[in-house]
């Protein structure tokens, strides 16, 4: 439904297909008047409540009463801010009551343009009765881009049938200390993990249809303590080197029309006023064309909480010179304040016109403006969040992320043993989903509408399969109650084998142990689990630990004598389905760890990407060695890795290392065989060791991996291809470069347990690199004839 007023046309050349995107938005601005123009830089929130019970930070003290929906849109609206995120509703009622909101402001203004709507959607459409996917820390574990693209197709596709075009999504900081309790958002602890896999997440989402949005940029994971918002005390050689590749990499192989900022402040200056970050770095050097939006209530934050900013008007003018061009989640700095601060001259019009260039650009690509948008999405009636291509991707995403620590033997679970399933864990839906799932993030504040969807427990799972199973809490996951762990360990003494499952729940704000605002002070179990650990662990009865966390916990030399440890991060709605077919042998185990695992859960926790000096040394008395390295984990059957060596040498002289141009690329190969009895899958991890460099560098970092799925018997060749400009790194003058000299790459099963060392020499003269440079290792696998494996 369209106003009949004369500049609302469909004859209007901003409504003329024929056009550029650029030419349409051209031929509309000037048309506009300073309300209207500023109605599309703002979000309207109108499912937000100022009660307290929120979901976002100081929520309950940004949220003012909004004036009355037709005010709010006598101009147009810019956003809509989660229709279906914000409270429990039927997905077919919340498209066709979306619908009527667009139509509603479609009619009210002189423009008719329909408001952009979004959605949060990390672990999927954040919508009740939406598929729950595992979280961000599994999607690293699974070592698998290509599985993560097809479940963020799967995500794009529901939130396109609602009705929704932006996804607030993927999360791209690298962690760099696991008391962090969004350490669970994160892909892992490596950069160019963190890359390949949320660029695999864009092109899914993107490829659906959906405007992805990078977060946070930059430095938020990077706190001091670990703690939420707090300063980051980094330099711009760990930025530019740690922090900004994953960015740089979801834009140009992933396609991401949007960037969301960071609530951080690096040296001083929070990132939604760093116009050095938001305009210099991401739009004049990497070129980037889309839109910024505010993390929620960032624009006031820059007053109420950094306090760079005298108030909303000027929080607004810091905002906008900066590079944010949309306010969410709601009116507020980017309202009447902006829109007297621009009348009285304090901000140019120029800014706010920039600002929605950019909107109505990214409005047109998306065909909000196009002569054909129609308010209801096609088939609504059939609308379903939860399918079963849907569950079929969620469920091998998590059988994938799985990771098996240490076996003794005990695994997989011997049929028909007496099994002990102990834990606070065990039982419990929520602990399979992270704090952005629906039903942590908003359903806890509607228990009334029940979870939405079928969620089966670890022990709803095992027991299906394992009919000699007994099962006792021993204890909650926070809280000082030791009541229940006599019972428990009575329960574990009793059986052939205990499966104990310890671990978080997610919340938000501190209400859980894990999640957004839910940070640790150390890295020990919460509550008493380490004390149930113990107890168990006592008895004798060998023990299978699981640990259903969304941060890896110390595991120290009190958890030695476990017979298996198995970690998984938060794996979604079926997560207690893979974990029960891992457990008894149906899936054989290939996930590897995206996050170290520390073996003592005090002091500042430190990530492998750590120079010599971050390393165990002789000076201290503190040794960070973890317990389990990044990249480690087993398998059920067994792998050799032989004839490691480069391809096709350059400098083929004796002894010498190979020569490897600085800008150009080097092949090296490796040979895998399933030596098992199984079929199983391994992870090929390619490390880059740099022993001398004008700036200290990381021991080892990832440059290369694959996934490598074998039959028992199988072998197959494995070649990487190793662009020179995955060697660079911010020299002494800051800017990056390739160095010449000698390096090593290192076949690893893990980052600490390299199988094979190339010796190689960088040669020519130093190289500087810029965003264009070469982001990827290609990967080539040949099958070999397959050979007999042990009867």
């Amino acid at each position: 439904m369209r106003s009949q007023l004369p500049v609302h046309s469909d004859a209007a050349p901003w409504r003329d297909p024929r056009l550029s995107p650029t030419e349409r938005a051209e031929a509309l601005l000037p048309l506009m008047t300073l309300e209207e123009k500023v109605a599309q830089l703002i979000g309207v929130w109108v499912g937000a409540s100022a009660s307290g019970e929120g979901v976002a930070p100081h929520q309950s003290d940004m949220i003012t009463e909004l004036p009355p929906w037709n005010t709010l849109i006598q101009y147009g609206l810019g956003q809509l801010t989660r229709p279906f995120g914000t409270a429990p509703v039927d997905p077919v009622l919340g498209a066709r009551s979306l619908a009527a909101s667009q139509a509603q402001i479609v009619a009210a203004s002189r423009f008719g343009i329909p408001a952009q709507v979004h959605e949060e959607c990390l672990t999927g459409f954040a919508a009740w009765r939406a598929t729950v996917y595992p979280t961000p820390l599994s999607w690293g574990a699974s070592f698998d881009p290509e599985l993560v693209e097809a479940m963020a197709d799967r995500i794009g596709r529901s939130m396109r049938a609602a009705g929704v075009h932006q996804g607030l999504a993927p999360v791209l900081d690298v962690t760099r200390d696991y008391r962090w309790g969004r350490t669970e958002e994160t892909i892992g602890e490596d950069p160019y993990l963190v890359g390949t896999t949320g660029a695999a997440y864009v092109r899914g989402l993107e490829g659906a249809g959906i405007v992805a949005t990078l977060k946070h940029f930059a430095g938020y994971s990077a706190s001091r303590g670990g703690r939420n918002h707090a300063p980051v005390p980094m330099g711009r050689r760990e930025l530019t080197d740690v922090i900004l590749p994953p960015f740089e990499m979801a834009l140009r192989l992933g396609g991401a029309r949007s960037v969301m900022n960071s609530y951080a402040e690096i040296d001083g200056l929070p990132a939604a006023a760093d116009e050095e970050l938001l305009t210099g770095l991401l739009r004049d050097e990497w070129g980037f064309t889309g839109i910024v939006v505010a993390d929620y209530f960032a624009v006031r934050f820059l007053q109420t909480l950094h306090g760079v900013a005298a108030d909303a008007a000027d929080a607004a003018r810091l905002a906008l010179r900066a590079g944010i061009d949309v306010e969410l989640p709601t009116v507020d700095a980017f309202g009447a304040p902006l829109v007297e601060a621009v009348r009285s001259g304090d901000v140019d019009e120029a800014l706010v016109d920039r600002a929605l260039r950019r909107v109505l650009i990214q409005k047109i690509e998306i065909g909000l403006l196009d002569e054909d948008w129609q308010e209801l999405p096609d088939d609504v009636a059939n609308l379903r969040l939860d399918d079963e291509v849907s569950q079929d991707v969620a469920v091998r995403l998590a059988r994938e992320s799985v990771v098996l620590l240490r076996n003794s033997g005990v695994l997989p679970l011997p049929v028909g043993s007496r099994v002990a399933l102990i834990g606070p864990v065990a039982d419990d839906p929520m602990a399979m989903l992270g704090c952005y799932s629906f039903p942590n993030h908003v359903g806890i504040h509607h228990s009334e509408h029940g979870l939405g969807l079928e969620i089966p427990s670890l022990r709803d799972e095992l027991a299906r399969r394992v009919p000699l199973l007994s099962h006792e809490p021993g204890c909650a996951i926070t809280g000082e109650d030791t009541a229940g762990i006599p019972a428990a360990v009575a329960a574990a003494a009793a059986a052939d084998v205990c499966v104990l499952a310890v671990g978080d729940r997610a919340g938000m704000f501190g209400r859980g142990t894990s999640g957004e605002g839910c940070d640790a002070v150390d890295l020990r179990l919460p509550g008493v689990q380490a004390e149930l650990v113990r107890a168990v662990l006592a008895t004798g009865t060998p023990v299978v630990l699981v640990l259903m966390t969304g941060r890896p916990y110390a595991l120290g030399p009190e958890f030695d004598s476990a017979a298996a440890v198995v970690q998984a991060f938060f794996l979604g709605q079926l997560g207690g389905q893979a974990l029960a077919e891992v457990l008894t042998g149906a899936v054989n185990p290939s996930g590897r760890l995206p996050v170290s695992v520390p073996r003592d859960g005090g002091g500042l926790p430190g990530t492998y990407l750590s120079p010599p000096l971050g390393r165990r040394t002789k000076v201290s008395s503190v040794d960070p060695t973890p317990a389990y390295p990044f990249g480690h984990g087993l398998s059920y059957t067994t792998f050799e890795w032989s004839d490691a060596g480069v391809v096709d040498p350059v400098d083929e002289t004796p002894d010498a290392p190979a020569a490897w141009p600085v800008d150009g690329e080097v092949r090296v190969r490796i040979t895998v065989t399933n030596t098992g009895d199984r079929a199983g899958t391994e992870v090929v991890q390619l490390y880059l060791h740099d022993p001398v460099a004008q700036t200290t560098r990381p021991v080892v970092r990832l440059v290369g991996y694959t996934r490598l799925p074998l039959e028992p018997g199988e072998a197959a060749h494995v070649t990487f291809g190793v662009p020179a400009d995955l060697a660079s790194f911010s020299g002494l003058s800051g800017r990056r470069v390739v160095e010449p000299g000698e390096v090593e790459l290192r076949f690893g099963r893990s980052s600490g347990d390299p199988v094979a060392t190339l010796p190689l020499r960088l040669t020519g003269v130093e190289r500087q690199v810029g965003h264009q440079r070469e982001l990827l290792t290609s990967v080539r696998v040949e099958p070999l004839v397959a050979v007999p494996h042990p009867a």
